[in-house]
């Protein structure tokens, strides 16, 4: 198909393309047949993250963020979702993200849990994370709904060294959050590999949500929505977009190409 009826962007921001196949695959399984998907990493050049579990690493990877969106709006994408559940940068993006609509995980999964059930627990890699993804969850205004946080004690790189351990993990957290905490959907904070969670949601009996699906298909909805009720982002208020001549001034905004790799899944 030479013309999509809507194209979106998933970001992963970090500077390698180390997990891009991952989500290209995701992309090509769940995206309806007439989206286009690019999947799309940092230049190294804006540092070597393989993950931003840090929030010194998402501050040194904000400006990647800003630019990367800044970039995928000229280039008329009609979605994009930023591929980490810290929801980096989400509100910066969107002040520079012109008529594209931006979302990303940790909203796009409580979002999509709150319509499948009343009380959701989230897992996640490490005890680290728990602060700020509770703030974050809070801040989009779902705390009410979720039963808690459950780690497994490994960072992003440790999730795929050993798969089977990982799995064992996972599953152990959230039988604890479902027995315990009483949670009735499973929000995976994490992507292990494709279709690991519909595995895990046959073996629980609850709903189990993949956040960078859920992030994925946000944006597709965003965009379809878009294009069918000529809804673009609010320019309002909190929502004011920085003058283009200062961004010009600044100098800093649009440098160089800010992509270090792109995989398209075409509209089929």
């Amino acid at each position: 198909m030479s013309n999509p009826k809507r194209k979106i962007m998933y970001l992963n921001p970090v500077g390698t393309p180390l997990y891009d196949q991952v989500f290209a695959d995701m992309a090509a399984q769940y995206k309806l047949p007439d989206t286009e998907v690019h999947v799309t990493s940092l230049a190294e050049s804006e540092g070597a993250f393989t993950h931003i579990e840090f929030r010194s690493y998402e501050a040194m990877v904000t400006a990647g963020i800003i630019k990367a969106t800044r970039a995928a709006a000229r280039e008329g994408f009609d979605a994009l979702a930023i591929g980490c559940f810290y929801d980096t940068a989400l509100h910066d993006a969107r002040e520079v993200s012109g008529d594209m609509i931006v979302t990303a995980p940790c909203l796009a999964s409580c979002r999509l849990a709150s319509n499948l059930c009343n009380r959701f627990g989230v897992i996640v890699g490490r005890q680290k994370w728990v602060d700020q993804m509770s703030s974050t969850v809070k801040h989009h205004g779902y705390s009410n709904a979720c039963a808690g946080f459950f780690h497994v004690g490994l960072g992003v790189n440790e999730f795929q060294a050993d798969h089977a351990r990982t799995n064992n993990l996972l599953t152990q957290a959230a039988e604890t959050a479902i027995e315990q905490a009483y949670a009735e959907a499973i929000i995976l904070g994490c992507t292990l590999e494709i279709g690991f969670h519909e595995r895990l949601e046959k073996k629980l009996g609850v709903p189990v949500i993949d956040v960078s699906i859920a992030a994925m298909k946000d944006a597709e909805y965003a965009a379809e929505m878009k294009k069918a009720c000529n809804w673009t982002p609010s320019r309002k208020w909190s929502c004011e977009a920085p003058c283009e001549e200062e961004m010009a001034k600044i100098g800093v905004f649009d440098q160089g190409y800010i992509f270090g790799n792109r995989i398209v899944v075409k509209a089929n």
